[in-house]
């Protein structure tokens, strides 16, 4: 996103070379790949002028995007490719930009950007049932989300900071939001710096994007202290790292500016990892942003940012591609 609405970096669209994801081992370039045939679509059409960022994927075949432009919220049928706006949003200068679906699929977390808002919708009415406002200060972005047992984890991108929103044990949130300010590691940049949110595999720390440090790193960072580690990710530099997406032990790092995800086999406590794969799909790729799985595939909605003279006058679409 640019500094006015948006999160991150980006580019124009790459050359085609075929629908089908391009995967590969990083230590042989990049090879292409088809897709496995299936009868369920490979993209979603969004209505014009939707502009996403966010996605996630709960138990059921369903993605929820999130607008930038307004806040609202569609679900879209994996199997169909068909869907609806479930909720509404509060309209301009009131984003969607992350979002994530709880286990129950009953509540979704929604990031507020440039509002400084964090909102909790309804994931079946589309009813607002919490909403936390002037968060951070004035430069304030909340950017993406992550959940955890006890806590919603939010990143700013233009404060050394974290947001925890409590959650009980039935993932109901609590009334209050926390800063939990960034240290050890971190190097805030004078720009945009932290982006995407995960858990590590052990689930006893988070992973943060941050495109200021070191050409692009990602940190491993204790909740409890704020304290940031830089993973050792080998040579392997992100400066435009976004949406971060874990299976297991692999972590799929989205770089939206370059058009391509990274994919990395970490160590269970996060603070290592291999590079073994790389996504691209020129033909298909717009700069997508964030990632979410259903079965054997990864969906990531195209946010097209900067490719567009007018962005609210074109249309938009989730494109999925091969899990490595």
């Amino acid at each position: 996103m640019e500094h006015f609405l948006a999160r991150r970096g980006f580019l124009g669209a790459a050359v085609a070379l075929g629908a089908a994801a391009l995967t590969g081992p990083l230590t042989t370039g990049t090879a292409q790949a088809a897709a496995p045939a299936g009868r369920w679509p490979t993209a979603l059409a969004l209505a014009t002028g939707f502009q996403p960022e966010g996605i996630a994927i709960g138990h059921s075949p369903y993605a929820y995007l999130g607008s930038l432009r307004n806040g609202a919220v569609y679900r879209a049928s994996l199997a169909t490719g068909e869907g609806r706006i479930v909720h509404q949003g509060l309209g301009d200068g009131h984003s969607t930009v992350g979002l994530k679906i709880d286990r129950a699929e009953r509540r979704l977390f929604l990031s507020g950007g440039w509002s400084r808002e964090i909102r909790v919708v309804d994931a079946r009415s589309g009813a607002l049932l919490r909403h936390f406002t002037g968060l951070g200060a004035a430069t304030t972005m909340v950017n993406d989300v992550v959940l955890t047992p006890g806590a919603a984890w939010f990143t700013d991108s233009f404060q050394p900071q974290l947001y925890r929103l409590p959650l009980d044990r039935t993932g109901a949130p609590g009334d209050e939001v926390t800063t939990v300010p960034l240290r050890g590691d971190w190097t805030q940049g004078t720009d945009f710096t932290a982006n995407g949110i995960e858990r590590t595999p052990d689930g006893r720390a988070l992973l943060v994007v941050n495109c200021a440090h070191d050409g692009g790193s990602l940190m491993r960072v204790d909740p409890g202290t704020g304290v940031a580690r830089t993973v050792d990710l080998g040579d392997l530099r992100i400066p435009d790292g976004d949406g971060l997406l874990l299976l297991g032990r692999e972590l799929y790092i989205v770089q939206q500016y370059t058009n391509q995800i990274d994919v990395v086999r970490l160590d269970a406590t996060g603070s290592r990892g291999t590079a073994i794969a790389r996504i691209t799909d020129p033909q298909r790729f717009r700069v997508p942003t964030t990632a979410a799985a259903w079965g054997d595939r990864i969906y990531l909605p195209n946010a097209r940012f900067r490719l567009d003279p007018d962005p609210t006058a074109v249309p938009y679409d989730v494109v999925s591609v091969p899990r490595v």
